[in-house]
């Protein structure tokens, strides 16, 4: 999957800024490829780009409508349909987070064949897919893993992409979830993949490269929640990372919406995950630990990166509060 850009980001009418994260990620990671934002009322939320109609942003050179919000339930309500109709009879391809799929609506699956464009579900993935074969491949790789869900993967593989490239070490982020894909424009959703192809799936988004330094890979879920550690298994796999980071959310107790299951011993994760990346790669090891310390003070959190960095003998940081410069300089001598 490649989504065509720049893009019109696409708020429709939502006025909880909690629900355009996905519109906000994009304009945070990528506003280079964000030619304006499109509102259908004035009290929906906004970026702060340039209200454009679709007119204004074609002149533009926007190729693709990405529609950047959320909602229970991941329906598409039928007061978009009107504006994603108009925008496919300009020539924007649409891409789209939700769980209900774009080409569910025949009029915007008619319009697309007709004016020749692309609809993007990238929650859903129909392609044909090759099961892991675990095969050494050319370039080196670093993959996040986490202590459990929603512990920060995605920021901070994005800021790591960000700083190796701005120390010299030319660096592709890899997406593997949908709000992912639609920051970066390319992935595979690895929640929708059939369990079997998993690990193909890893080593269809990397492949041997030879123009760049490192793929750094998004990782899902964590191998200690019962939910989610076969996708992350088949991550750690299909990656072949010569190196890990690990991220974790201080002051979570138990995984997530599991309070019978309490996050073990950082340790214990720690070898649990080199262990089975080293199936794939036997010379894979950790550069890093990342902390989301949030509900901590700045002051709380500095001193806690430094009593983990002793005793994990790594690199800790919060990549919001202290950027990732320190896991990067580590990453020179792989």
């Amino acid at each position: 999957m490649q989504i065509p850009q720049p893009y019109l980001l696409f708020l429709g009418d939502v006025t909880d800024p909690l629900s355009a994260k996905t519109a906000q990620g994009i304009h945070q990671w990528r506003p280079d490829v964000c030619v304006g934002q499109i509102r259908l009322t004035d009290e929906t939320v906004t970026l702060g780009l340039d209200d454009l109609s679709l007119q204004e942003a074609k002149a533009r050179g926007a190729k693709t409508l990405m529609i950047g919000t959320a909602n229970a339930g991941g329906y598409i309500p039928a007061s978009w349909v009107n504006t994603l109709e108009e925008a496919l009879k300009l020539g924007f391809n649409i891409a789209s987070g939700m769980h209900q799929r774009l080409t569910d609506f025949p009029s915007l699956k008619e319009l697309a064949k007709k004016h020749q464009c692309q609809l993007f579900d990238v929650r859903h993935y129909d392609e044909s897919l090759d099961v892991g074969n675990g095969i050494p491949r050319e370039g080196k790789r670093l993959l996040a893993v986490g202590t459990d869900c929603s512990v920060g993967k995605m920021y901070t593989t994005l800021a790591l992409e960000k700083e190796m490239n701005q120390q010299g070490i030319k660096a592709k982020f890899c997406a593997t979830g949908q709000t992912g894909i639609l920051i970066t424009g390319s992935g595979i959703s690895i929640d929708a993949v059939v369990a079997d192809f998993i690990s193909g799936s890893v080593e269809r988004i990397s492949p041997a490269f030879y123009d760049h330094e490192w793929d750094v890979i998004e990782g899902q879920g964590s191998l200690f929640n019962p939910s989610y550690a076969g996708v992350s298994l088949g991550l750690l796999h299909g990656a072949q990372a010569d190196a890990l980071v690990l991220c974790h959310e201080v002051g979570r107790q138990h995984i997530r919406h599991l309070p019978h299951m309490p996050i073990p011993a950082i340790h214990d994760i720690l070898n649990a995950n080199l262990q089975a990346a080293k199936l794939t790669n036997p010379n894979a090891q950790w550069v890093g630990i990342c902390l989301n310390t949030s509900a901590i003070s700045e002051q709380e959190a500095l001193e806690l990166c430094h009593q983990w960095s002793s005793e994990y003998r790594l690199p800790v940081t919060d990549p919001v509060r202290f950027g990732v410069s320190s896991i990067v300089d580590k990453l020179h001598l792989i």
